[in-house]
């Protein structure tokens, strides 16, 4: 376009164009939380029986595995959608090593303050209701377990460099009082349920049952809404009579939301998140232009950060772990023979171990499979920088293999005599200018590049070796 005012042409303004390697990771961020705050069904909400208006409906929900924020929230949903649709009962199907302290006691206070007759079941053969479980166990208003299942074993634990042992006193003392207070309004035993958590208590079903702990033994779903039919409990001070014969069971799906929150909120993929997030951060920052470690940096740094927000994080693991990928970066870059990284396997281990700070998380199961997911993260991450770090930076300090510069130290003929004016030699098929520093060199000797000046290569009287 001709511009009269400044009688020169004006170039019409570049468009701007988008950055897709920044962009994309903004994208899935957006996307998975998006995802997060949305409440999509996920499972299949199934019924049995029939669905005629006479006939008694039992929300089923179920808790299995270690309980977190996405477990929690499962929970409340299932309570809130009961209480909607006007629901005879809930029932909470039991499975679970334990979990979180906050997720388990939204879930007992949501619990005692359902307005629907919650039955708490541990099931089937072989579950468990253990810590957090049983809690969560004592305080349906009616409790049951199947044969040969077990609870107990509440006792909050600590965990520190020399491992786990049980909590403060004053810790002991809170947890003890607040399970027998739950026993005490759900009709249990409250001495008994404090033994959990001061004696690190188990019991199985029969002496749970004798001990005031649970209300009923049933071998299934069928039998135990046969059993519980027509009994009375207390709500809002209100005696309600639960009728569950024949009842048509809805089994609430999970949706997208709690599950994300399930996943997240677990430590060991926290930890994995965490690390994957720095690793990628550092090896972008090392090697810039590529955007890929960072972009997968950033994203497992963000979900690991959310993650541990959904439970309690002792901060001295955290800067263990950022302590022992600098060790490992160190080690990389300044080799040490393995003493970096002996102090960053060291120190990944303990960091890693003593992250969660959750007392009523660390069952023996959850405990073990967490520790052996954390060695397998250190000696992953101690073989991967003793090897693949260490052949990155090797090939790095290598000399160039394309270009020019590439021809320094080659060794080869001279195709002429070369003198300090000048002269010719031959490499890679090319001729070359060449010319020395003060020496003669006859045609047809061995000579070496020594340096480059332009087009003209710097060349030597080199020694008895190949070329």
């Amino acid at each position: 376009m001709y511009n009269r005012d400044r009688g020169k042409t004006c170039l019409p303004e570049p468009k701007q164009k988008i950055d897709f390697k920044v962009a994309v990771p903004i994208l899935i961020l957006t996307l998975i939380f998006v995802i997060a705050n949305i409440n999509i069904d996920i499972g299949t909400a199934a019924t049995s029986g029939a669905r005629d208006t006479d006939s008694p409906v039992v929300y089923v929900l179920r808790i299995e595995g270690t309980i977190t924020e996405g477990t929690a929230m499962d929970v409340l949903e299932g309570l809130a959608e009961a209480e909607d649709a006007h629901a005879d009962a809930i029932l909470i199907e039991l499975d679970t090593p334990g979990g979180l302290v906050e997720s388990t006691l939204k879930i007992t206070e949501a619990i005692m303050n359902s307005k629907v007759p919650v039955i708490t079941y541990v099931t089937p053969r072989g579950a468990i209701a253990a810590s957090a479980g049983s809690f969560i166990l004592v305080s349906g208003n009616i409790a049951a377990m199947t044969p040969g299942t077990t609870t107990g074993a509440a006792m909050p634990v600590s965990i520190g460099v020399s491992g786990r042992e049980p909590a403060d006193e004053k810790t002991v003392k809170f947890f003890a009082g607040h399970i027998a207070s739950i026993a005490n309004s759900t009709g249990k035993n409250a001495t008994q349920a404090k033994l959990f958590v001061t004696k690190n208590a188990v019991l199985n079903a029969d002496e749970a049952l004798q001990s005031g702990v649970i209300d009923i033994i049933a071998s299934d779903e069928p039998e135990l809404l046969r059993m519980v039919d027509g009994r009375e409990v207390s709500i809002e001070g209100n005696n309600i009579t639960v009728r569950t014969r024949n009842a048509s069971l809805h089994y609430k799906g999970e949706s997208t939301r709690s599950y994300l929150l399930k996943v997240l909120g677990n430590p060991q993929i926290a930890v994995i998140l965490l690390i994957v997030g720095l690793y990628g951060l550092i090896f972008g920052f090392m090697s810039p232009g590529t955007y890929v470690p960072e972009m997968i940096g950033a994203i497992c740094l963000v979900l690991s950060l959310y993650g541990m927000g959904l439970f309690s994080v002792n901060m001295f693991g955290v800067l263990l772990i950022i302590i022992a990928v600098i060790l490992f970066i160190a080690e990389a870059l300044t080799p040490t023979f393995g003493i970096l990284t002996t102090g960053a396997v060291v120190c990944l281990i303990i960091g890693a171990l003593i992250l969660p700070k959750e007392p009523l998380l660390f069952n023996p199961r959850w405990f073990q499979g967490f520790a052996i997911t954390i060695l397998g993260i250190a000696v992953a991450s101690a073989a991967f920088f003793f090897f693949a770090v260490g052949a990155v930076l090797r090939a790095r300090r290598r000399r160039p293999k394309v270009g020019a510069e590439e021809l320094i130290g080659r060794v080869t003929k001279a195709m002429t005599n070369i003198t300090e004016d000048g002269g010719t030699i031959k490499i890679h098929g090319e001729l070359w200018n060449a010319r020395t520093r003060g020496e003669e060199i006859e045609k047809g000797a061995k000579v070496e590049v020594v340096a480059r000046e332009g087009l003209t290569l710097i060349v030597r009287r080199a020694d008895d070796r190949g070329a």
